[in-house]
């Protein structure tokens, strides 16, 4: 699985699992029990990870989602 965003915002996270859903490429929240174990405030961001062979048409379906300004580049990750 590669990272393809990072945000701590529930809502942002949500609709790229959505949109990556309608366009049938499986995506993996990570980090997510450490924002339950910290009490929901946000402090730690959370990655939205997909399927090496699916990063590139994941990435295309974002940004036309309007979701560019929270996508990583390829390689990269958080911090």
């Amino acid at each position: 699985m590669w990272d393809i965003l990072y945000s701590n915002d529930a809502v942002v996270m949500n609709f790229a699992q959505a949109v990556l859903r309608q366009a049938g490429i499986a995506s993996f929240v990570a980090d997510e029990h450490i924002s339950i174990v910290e009490g929901s405030i946000g402090a730690f961001p959370r990655r939205l990870q997909v399927p090496q062979e699916d990063w590139r048409q994941a990435r295309v379906v974002l940004e036309e989602a309007g979701l560019s300004s929270w996508l990583l580049a390829e390689g990269e990750g958080p911090g």
